[in-house]
Parts: C-alpha cells; sequence; structure tokens
C-alpha cells in the first residue's frame, strides 16, 4: 500500500510519500481526545511529496515509515501544532482489513470511554480519520517493541526484575479488558511496546546451556520496563462471534488449537508466553504451523493433557493423542524441556515463585487457568522481593 494523493491540477497520481515527506490532515478526533481541534484542513489527505519540510497554517504532519505489517503501515509523525510526535497507523483498504480496522477503532474508543488514570497500560487512541477507503489512526508515538528489543539484543533475556516488571503490566492490561467484556487475542511480544527507547550495554554472565559453566554476554538494558498493549485488531467481545482460530502460533492456546473455546483464559495464556520468552529469550513454543507438533510441546513442557480437556476437543483434534491421552510422538522442528529446568538456578525463593505463576498461568486446562486478577495478586509480585530480584540480577 502507498500513501498517494491527487495532484491539484491533474489526476494522475502523485508517486508514494518518501520518508520526511509532509502531510496535511483532516482528522476526525476521538470523542475522548484532548487534541479535538488540532489539525484542520480543506482535504482529507494531501501529500507534498517534492516539498520535504512545506510547513502550512493548519495542523500538519511530517512522516516517515517506521513498521508495516499484513494490516497496513505506521508512520512516525510531527504534530506541528502540538509540537509532539505521534504514530499514525494506516490500515490497508481491503475489506478484510478495513473490517479489522473497524473493530480496531471501536474497541479503543471503547477503552477511551473507560480509562482511568492512564493506568490500564493499553495503547489510547488520540484520533482517527479517514483517507480513501484507509483508516487512518493517531497514537503516542511509543519505542521498540519487545520482541524488538531481543532481536536487537541477539534474543538475550531480559533480566528478571525487567521480567517480572513487564509481565504484571500485561496482567493489569488484560485485567482491564477482561472487566470490559473484551479477549484481545494477539498478546505476542510484537504487542508489546516499550515506552521509552533509552537504553545501555551491560555485561552479565548466565548459563546458556543445561550443564555449562557460566558465560559472559553484553546485552542492552532498557532504563525503563514500562510498557503498554498495542494492535486492537483482532480483540473480540465476549458476547459476540468468536472465530475457530486466534492468536499468532507460538502464543496459541491449546483450548484454541483443541477447538473446545476459548475466551479470558487465552490471553493469560499468550502472557505467560511471552514472559517465558523475555525470560530465556527464545519462544517457548517455536513449532512450525502444525498443531500436531505444539500440543507435543506442549505436552513436553507442561505435562500429560487432563482427560477433561481431551474429552472436550473436537474429533479432529482428538486424532492428536493415544488412547491412554499422550500426545502421538512426533518429530519436533525445536528441542524443549519440561518448563522447571528451563528456570535455572532454582536456589531463590523468588525463582520458585516465578515457576509457581509460569505454572498457573499456563495450565493446559483453560477452565483451571490463574485469572489476571488472581495473577496480580500472585506473591511473586510482593514488593518485598524486590530488593532480592535485583540482587539476582547482578
Amino acid at each position: 500500500m502507498s500513501l498517494t494523493a491527487p495532484s491539484p491540477t491533474s489526476q494522475p497520481q502523485q508517486p508514494a510519500a518518501q520518508p520526511n515527506s509532509t502531510i496535511r490532515v483532516g482528522v476526525k478526533p476521538s470523542p475522548h481526545t484532548t487534541s479535538s481541534k488540532r489539525v484542520a484542513s480543506p482535504t482529507p489527505l494531501f501529500v507534498h511529496p517534492t516539498t520535504p519540510h512545506k510547513r502550512a497554517r493548519t495542523g500538519n504532519i511530517t512522516l516517515s515509515k517506521i513498521g508495516r505489517g499484513t494490516f497496513g503501515q505506521v508512520f512516525k509523525c510531527h504534530d506541528l501544532l502540538l509540537d509532539k510526535q505521534c504514530a499514525v497507523k494506516v490500515i490497508r483498504s481491503a475489506p478484510k482489513y478495513r473490517e479489522s480496522g473497524k473493530i480496531e477503532l471501536r474497541v479503543l474508543e471503547k477503552l477511551q470511554e473507560t480509562k482511568c488514570a492512564n493506568d490500564n497500560k493499553c495503547a489510547e487512541i488520540r484520533a482517527h480519520f479517514f483517507h480513501d477507503q484507509h483508516i487512518c489512526m493517531v497514537f503516542d508515538l511509543l519505542a521498540k517493541s519487545v520482541f524488538d528489543f531481543l532481536k536487537m539484543n541477539k534474543f538475550l533475556p531480559f533480566k528478571l526484575k525487567h521480567v517480572r516488571s513487564i509481565a504484571h503490566q500485561l496482567l493489569q492490561g488484560a485485567a482491564y479488558l477482561h472487566k470490559l467484556k473484551l479477549v484481545h487475542t494477539d498478546i505476542k511480544p510484537e504487542n508489546v511496546m516499550l515506552v521509552d527507547a533509552t537504553s545501555q550495554l551491560e555485561r552479565f554472565t548466565m548459563i546458556k546451556d543445561k550443564g555449562a559453566d557460566k558465560q559472559a554476554f553484553v546485552r542492552y538494558i532498557p532504563h525503563s520496563s514500562d510498557v503498554q498493549l498495542v494492535d486492537f485488531g483482532s480483540a473480540t467481545f465476549e458476547n459476540e462471534f468468536h472465530a475457530a482460530t486466534v492468536s499468532t502460533r507460538h502464543y496459541r492456546a491449546p483450548e484454541v488449537i483443541l477447538g473446545v473455546g476459548w475466551s479470558y483464559p487465552c490471553d493469560i495464556w499468550s502472557i505467560g508466553c511471552v514472559a517465558m520468552e523475555m525470560f530465556t529469550g527464545n519462544a517457548l513454543f517455536d513449532t512450525k504451523n502444525d498443531d500436531g507438533e505444539h500440543l507435543a510441546m506442549m505436552e513436553k513442557v507442561l505435562g500429560h493433557f487432563p482427560k477433561s480437556i481431551i474429552q472436550k476437543a473436537s474429533s479432529q483434534s482428538q486424532q492428536f493423542f493415544d488412547d491412554d491421552g499422550r500426545v502421538h510422538a512426533t518429530q519436533l522442528h525445536n528441542q524443549v524441556e519440561a518448563l522447571d529446568a528451563m528456570i535455572i538456578p532454582q536456589t531463590s525463593e523468588h525463582r520458585r515463585l516465578f515457576i509457581d505463576l509460569i505454572h498457573m498461568v499456563l495450565a493446559l486446562d483453560p477452565s483451571k487457568r490463574i485469572t489476571a486478577e488472581e495473577a496480580l495478586q500472585h506473591p511473586f509480585f510482593d514488593r518485598e522481593y524486590d530488593k532480592m530480584i535485583a540482587e539476582d540480577d547482578d
């Protein structure tokens, strides 16, 4: 998709806007934004590809592309009226993406209606507007995603104190959404954004492989672990239609794969997967697009599936299990080990509490999985462990 606009004097389209080009937009503000009069323009969207820094009396936003995905593109912008940077998410014009954009817009405005003291850890929409068939949403500019930070660190793990802080914030966000009868359905490292981009290099030692000696590494440490949850294009109201398949593969809950029906617990599962990925540096279930392999990995990491959930599984899913309820042997592309073996050493109380929490959020039976509100009360998050966790990371 390219952002283009008709020339004022001719019909052919201009070339796509280049980085740092200027865009003038007529914004339809969110009804709850404080900047409802910040941008006005006689045209919905006007790109000046040949005058990169042109100013106008009306509000201008200068653009550079900072991301793209299946939904469309995200641009880093500068609001000349507020003298503040922001991000504009431009949804692709294909009907299925427009529908997803409408859902996201509806969810974001619902969040705006009910926000309290900006502590819900969900990204807030500042305004939205339409250009041709594109839905465009304006947000505060955030820093890197957790995935991008891991990638920058060559997939070395986060400090435990940062894993703890980010997991707590994600549970806060999930608890808030679930109170509103919303399921995010796509919590993953790419959709968890760090608010602050600054970081510093630090040397540290870790046991990279079981049974090996400690090795020295260098990694970036974020100055702040504050995050926001983004991308509500797949969010679903509890009382509305539920698609059969949701969530990105690595973070997909077993109940989704088995076809037993899904709800709020699928978000909790995803948060557990994200927490473990931050702790180890690797996706917990790094599977190909194969349900049998995915279930086999879950069994190896978390133990055997309860008969209760197998009995509820669709007939197609039951073929993955033998008569004893074990997942049929399958060749794993990536070897995994039991959860407890991943969290080493286990010599401290706070590490044992971390294992305990992860077991609760990754319960194979969704009816036994801890809720977001319950998880927030887990002893792992008690302030009395702050000092010990900080010392653990040193």
